[in-house]
Parts: structure tokens; C-alpha cells; sequence
């Protein structure tokens, strides 16, 4: 299988050994690594190249795209990643030249004719900026006005670069194979899954349809919301996506707010009420909340702004929780927060996280050694992504089977903390979240919400009688045609079972004929016995031979 790849696995051989990525893989705590570690140590680059600091995240940023993006999701499981590699991978950036454009309107109008419009860029646009307002590795973006004059940003993806990744993929899927084979860790940490995971979760991001209807929701989850604000799609297919340009800053540029005057305190905490919003009221969380993709919205010089709104950009990735997978993350929450490290590893062990042969009181006693320090500081000092991060290093530590979901989740809280820190230091992120949790898992077992839920399903289920005596009918003959499949299955283990009772005979018959007619044949051929003519010593031989033929051919 990975012969099939040898161009592409010898250029990654040498971009491993020219950045020395052997010097950083953890062979002290997983010595099926050291193979690996040999082997790159065995190409020529190594030997005139000296271990560099930043070796990993180099690496995977002259891999390519894919590589690349995969080091930026593995920045964000420490429950699978060393601490020393996530420090490299948290620098990734995506350092990606623009493509031409040439190449960007040539996209536009093949986009539009196979959508049956046909229109030239000038048709489509009043104006179209040349020059990219952003690019990166999957697509770049351009703005643009509309003949109405709407001002619009235009998002292109990459040429080729679906093949490009799709080819990659298959060999990184061979690649999960072979190690999960092989290395125990490999297999503990369920990599071929994360290689799907990681392969869905990309495939979505080159299709901007998807992400127009992820856009789309979202905006409709927040319509007339004073808390954030959601731009309008207008025009979408796999390549291209025209939307609404908005007036915002980077919620990165603190200084901006200053000087606007906002209160950043306010602007803090109704971006963690956003978050929680999304993932409890919506259950539809962004869940790629760099600050590349969040900005607070600016109005016109000496207009007064007492009440800015969040703008949520590049919904490509986006997260949704099951009602179970609800309860677990909030109930963790709060037993992190109420320092009660039994109940969460009770909580943990109730989802099946927990690998059979687990030494649960060491992990609760690993829990409560590492977390409560953090919890114990005043409140204004805690890390609380620091906190998700010694968590999810136990994880790695004791092979927690933690859903994919939940980790999309995790790694969006922990990006929501560091903006809410970053826009205001003194963020109080326990005492906001703690009664938003507390209210929503009460809310859960309000008597009144579950006969509202109900009354809501009354008409379907009402409708679903209509459908009970076919369904009745159905599980009857089920079950007759059951009764008589299994009596067919009792017969043919009879009959199995006579079958290898004669076969048994027959072996016995064969090996007892081929014994007793070479040993007749012997005694005739020694004179032993009986004054028998030597010459029928040979037809017992043949006997013996023919109760061998007779066994086989049977």
C-alpha cells in the first residue's frame, strides 16, 4: 500500500531529516517511535542538519496544506499530542503566496456558468478589488460591489488544491493503518478514526456551500440579537461564495476599543455568554473562533456605539452536541468548578471514556493533584484554559476515549477564554459561566419544559398511531418469519453436527484401514505369520493407499 505513495513519502523522508522532527518524537514514553526516529535519521539531510526547536512545526509547513492544517488540529488535542510539540504547533501559521488574479476570476465566471448563469466578472460586479483582501491555505478572499451597490467579499478556493489534499489523504490514511498495526499507542489513541475525522472535517471546508449553510443558520440563530451579528450569503457553490462585508476590527486590536471607547469588561463577558448560547440554547456552535474569524463591529466616525455586536465570520466548522453529550460537558464544568473530582470521574466513566483496567482512584487522585492548585488561586488569577489543558494531558496519559465532538468543543472554549482574556485581563470566567451552566441543568429538569417538549411532539406522535397496526402487523410476521428462521438454523446445526459425526467415522474408518493394511502388508513381507506368498504383501499397500484416496476424495 504505501509503495503506491514512494515519490510522495520520499519527499516527506527529507523535509522530516532536514528539520531533524526525529529529536522531538517521545520515544521515552512510546518507544515504538524509535523505528521511526532511525529512520530519519538514516537520510543524508539529517547528518548536515542540527536539531532545531521549531523542527516540527517547519516540517508540517513545507509538507503542504494538508499537513499543515492537520498540525493546527493537533495543536488543540493535548489529550494526544506532549506538551513540548503543542508549543510548536500553536505558532502554525498559514504562510500561503496568493494566486493569481487571473486565476481567481477564471474560478468566478466557471462557477457561475455551471450555475447556469454564465456571467461575466463585469456582469457580476460593479467592481472587483484585484488585489486579496486575505489568503490562506485552503482559499483567499476579495472584495468586490454589486451592481446595487451592496459591497460584497468574494471567497475563492484554492485550484487543484482538492486533488492536491484528496491524494495526500490517501496516504495519510495508509499511514494510520500501518502504525495502528504496529504501535500500541497508535491504536490506543484510535488514529485511523482521527485520520476520517480530520479528512471529513477538511472536505467540508473546501465545499463553501457547506459553509454558506452553516453561515446561513447561524445568522438565523442570531437575528436581531444585540449580541452578534451574522453576515448575509447571498450567492454560494463549491468554489465560490459571495457574501455581506461588514464593518469591523479583529477582536485582536484592543487598542481600536479603547479609543472608541467601549467597555471591554461588557465586551468580555458577552462574548462567553455567546459562546454558551450557542452550544446550550442552539446547540450550533463556531467552532474555529481565532480572532481571525471574530471581530466587534465599528460604526462611522462620531457615531456613538454604547452596545457593540460580535461578528462571526468563516462558519466552515461548526459543532453540534447530542442532548447526552450536553449534560456530560456541563456537568463537567461544574464539577471542575466545585473542585468535586469524584463525581467527575464518575462522570466520565458513566460515558464510557474510561478503558476497561483503569485505575480510576489514580486518575481521580491525578485529577485532583493537578486541577485544584489552579482552582485553590484567587479567581481573577486562574487559567482556565490551563485548567482544560492539564485535564486533557491526564487524558492522553490514561488512554481516555474522549468523542471528536467534545474536543471541537474544548478547543473552542479554551480559543473563547484566550479572547476574553486577552480583551480583558481581569476576565471573572468561573463566576459567568457557573450560573449560565447551573441554570441550563436545572432548566433540563424543569417539569415544565419536558410537558412543553412534549406537547411539541404531541402531533407526530398523534400521527404515529395512524402507522401502530401496520407496525403491529409487521412485528408479528417478524416474528413468525423469526420462529421459522431459527428452527431452519436448528436444522441445518443438526445436520452439521451429524456431518461431523460421520466425518469422524470416516476418519477413523480411513486411519484404522491405512494402519491395519500396512501392518498386514509388513507381516506378510517378513513371513511373520502365515505361509502367504510374498507377492500380496503389495496389494495391502495399495489398500492402505486407497483408503488415504477415499478419505481425501470424500
Amino acid at each position: 500500500m504505501l509503495l503506491n505513495h514512494r515519490k510522495r513519502l520520499l519527499q516527506l523522508w527529507r523535509i522530516a531529516a532536514h528539520y531533524r522532527v526525529d529529536t522531538h518524537l517521545p520515544i521515552e514514553e512510546t518507544p515504538q517511535l524509535e523505528p521511526i526516529a532511525k529512520l530519519i535519521r538514516m537520510h543524508p539531510a539529517s547528518y548536515f542538519q542540527k536539531p532545531n526547536p521549531d523542527g516540527v512545526r517547519l516540517a508540517l509547513e513545507e509538507m503542504g496544506t494538508l499537513f499543515l492544517k492537520l498540525g493546527q488540529l493537533l495543536s488543540t488535542r493535548r489529550d494526544l499530542v506532549t506538551p513540548e510539540i503543542i508549543e510548536q504547533l500553536v505558532h502554525l501559521q498559514d504562510r500561503v503566496k496568493p494566486f493569481s488574479v487571473d486565476t481567481v476570476i477564471e474560478q468566478i465566471e466557471q462557477s457561475t456558468k455551471k450555475g447556469g448563469l454564465g456571467q461575466t466578472i463585469n456582469q457580476l460586479f460593479a467592481r472587483f478589488d484585484g488585489t486579496p483582501l486575505a489568503a490562506a491555505s485552503i482559499a483567499q478572499v476579495h472584495t468586490a460591489r454589486l451592481h446595487d451597490g451592496r459591497e460584497v467579499v468574494v471567497k475563492v478556493v484554492r485550484p487543484t488544491i482538492r486533488e492536491q489534499i484528496i491524494e495526500d489523504f490517501e496516504l495519510l490514511r495508509d499511514l494510520a493503518g500501518w502504525a495502528s498495526a504496529r504501535i500500541e499507542a497508535a491504536r490506543a489513541v484510535h488514529i485511523i478514526d482521527i485520520v476520517e475525522d480530520y479528512r471529513q472535517v477538511l472536505l467540508n471546508e473546501l465545499d463553501l456551500t457547506l459553509e454558506a449553510a452553516n453561515t446561513t443558520q447561524m445568522r438565523n440563530n442570531f437575528l436581531g440579537s444585540s449580541m452578534m451579528y451574522v453576515p448575509e450569503v447571498y450567492q454560494a457553490s463549491k468554489n465560490i461564495m459571495i457574501m455581506e462585508r461588514i464593518i469591523g476590527v479583529p477582536i485582536s486590536q484592543t487598542q481600536v476599543f479603547d479609543a472608541l471607547g467601549y467597555d471591554r469588561a461588557a465586551l468580555a463577558a458577552k462574548g462567553l455568554t455567546i459562546f454558551f448560547t450557542q452550544v446550550f440554547r442552539d446547540n450550533f456552535f463556531h467552532a474555529d473562533m481565532h480572532p481571525g474569524n471574530v471581530f466587534v463591529e465599528t460604526l462611522p466616525a462620531d457615531t456613538p456605539n454604547p452596545n457593540p455586536r460580535y461578528i462571526a465570520l468563516d462558519c466552515s466548522i461548526v459543532g453540534e452536541l447530542s442532548k447526552a453529550d450536553q449534560m456530560i460537558v456541563a456537568r463537567l464544568l461544574l464539577s471542575v468548578m466545585n473542585n468535586n473530582f469524584t463525581g467527575l470521574v464518575d462522570i466520565i466513566a458513566r460515558a464510557g471514556w474510561i478503558p476497561p483496567n483503569t485505575d480510576k482512584y489514580a486518575l481521580m487522585r491525578d485529577m485532583r493533584r493537578t486541577v485544584s492548585p489552579m482552582i485553590s488561586k484567587p479567581i481573577n488569577d486562574i487559567d482556565f484554559a490551563g485548567v482544560l489543558m492539564s485535564v486533557l494531558d491526564i487524558a492522553r496519559r490514561y488512554h481516555l476515549d474522549i468523542p471528536p465532538q467534545l474536543m471541537l468543543l474544548l478547543k473552542t472554549l479554551v480559543h473563547v477564554e484566550g479572547l476574553g482574556r486577552d480583551l480583558y485581563p481581569e476576565l471573572d470566567i468561573w463566576s459567568l459561566a457557573k450560573p449560565i451552566l447551573t441554570g441550563w441543568v436545572k432548566q433540563q429538569f424543569d417539569p415544565m419544559q419536558k410537558i412543553g417538549e412534549l406537547r411539541k411532539q404531541l402531533p407526530e406522535l398523534l400521527l404515529s398511531l395512524n402507522d401502530m397496526p401496520q407496525l403491529l402487523d409487521n412485528s408479528l410476521q417478524s416474528l413468525s418469519n423469526l420462529g421459522g428462521h431459527q428452527d431452519q438454523q436448528l436444522r441445518e446445526i443438526q445436520q452439521i453436527r451429524s456431518d461431523m459425526l460421520k466425518s469422524r467415522q470416516q476418519d477413523w474408518l480411513a486411519i484404522l484401514g491405512f494402519v491395519g493394511s500396512l501392518f498386514i502388508a509388513q507381516m506378510i513381507a517378513s513371513h511373520v505369520v502365515w505361509q502367504v506368498s510374498s507377492w500380496l504383501a503389495p496389494i495391502f499397500y495399495v489398500i492402505a493407499v486407497l483408503f488415504v484416496l477415499w478419505r481425501l476424495l470424500n
